[in-house]
């Protein structure tokens, strides 16, 4: 992703506060449970989790499990919310030196200093964790804890198209 990609999504954070949520079309998706969990994300995180699911509905045919994924990939950031620094440094980390990226995330994410990293890495499986609880399908927990890996690893897997549309709609947003 380039520079310029990363700072519009910045200014979209930013200015997040002037946009609406369409809790509608959430609720069409999102069992009571997991529409709780959905409204714990920061309204940033929640504009961003809508425009996935409008990537991923503007497709075509998009199965249930998808569009729920799609709202909540992100819904293990929730556990340990992070500024925009927290946000930011990890995204350039893995750009110079994943190495060290997967060095610091090893940390604890009480430790601010630590905490952006530990969530960027481990937010897919808490993802996972979080969608399981609310009674998400077993489908939903696999895609939301594989959203950040590469792809290619996965092509003989059943939902790899699904993982492919997930992840795209995500780059894109």
């Amino acid at each position: 992703m380039t520079a310029l990609y990363r700072l519009s999504q910045g200014l979209r954070a930013l200015f997040s506060f002037a946009q609406p949520v369409d809790y509608a079309l959430v609720a069409a998706y999102l069992s009571p449970p997991l529409l709780a969990r959905f409204r714990e994300l920061r309204r940033s995180e929640q504009l961003h989790s809508l425009r996935v699911l409008r990537a991923l509905l503007d497709e075509g045919d998009t199965p249930h499990d998808l569009a729920v994924v799609g709202l909540l990939h992100d819904v293990g950031k929730s556990r340990y919310p992070l500024s925009l620094w927290q946000r930011s440094l990890p995204v350039l980390l893995k750009a110079l030196s994943p190495r060290w990226l997967q060095h610091l995330s090893d940390g604890d994410p009480r430790n601010r200093w630590l905490r952006g990293f530990v969530v960027y890495v481990h937010h897919p499986a808490w993802s996972g964790d979080i969608i399981a609880q609310g009674g998400g399908s077993a489908d939903s927990v696999w895609l939301a804890a594989h959203h950040a890996d590469d792809a290619a690893g996965w092509r003989e897997h059943r939902l790899y198209t699904w993982l492919v549309r997930l992840q795209r709609a995500d780059d894109m947003n």
